[in-house]
């Protein structure tokens, strides 16, 4: 579970839910098949694909010291009809 950070709730991330699409940010060493067996395995539903892309890091500056935060990378898992994720919320 330490590879998946957490589920990604944006404007776009909810249209895509009614497409049966579950987008997540996860760890940037993950790979598309792992992340389909890992889904599959954990949640009980059949995948059908996985797109994923790499978010760029933000860079931003304070005064004259010059802060890089870390890339991230996520994933749209697209799943089989009749299949659902339930959403994390906190």
């Amino acid at each position: 579970m330490e590879k998946l950070k957490n589920q990604l709730i944006t404007e776009k991330s909810i249209r895509l839910l009614q497409q049966n699409q579950y987008t997540f940010h996860v760890d940037s060493k993950l790979t598309k098949t792992e992340m389909k067996n890992w889904i599959e395995q954990f949640f009980d539903v059949k995948v059908r694909g996985i797109n994923s892309s790499r978010v760029a890091a933000r860079k931003r500056r304070r005064s004259k010291l010059s802060l890089n935060s870390t890339s991230k990378k996520k994933m749209i898992a697209r799943l089989q009809a009749n299949y659902f994720i339930p959403l994390f919320l906190n």
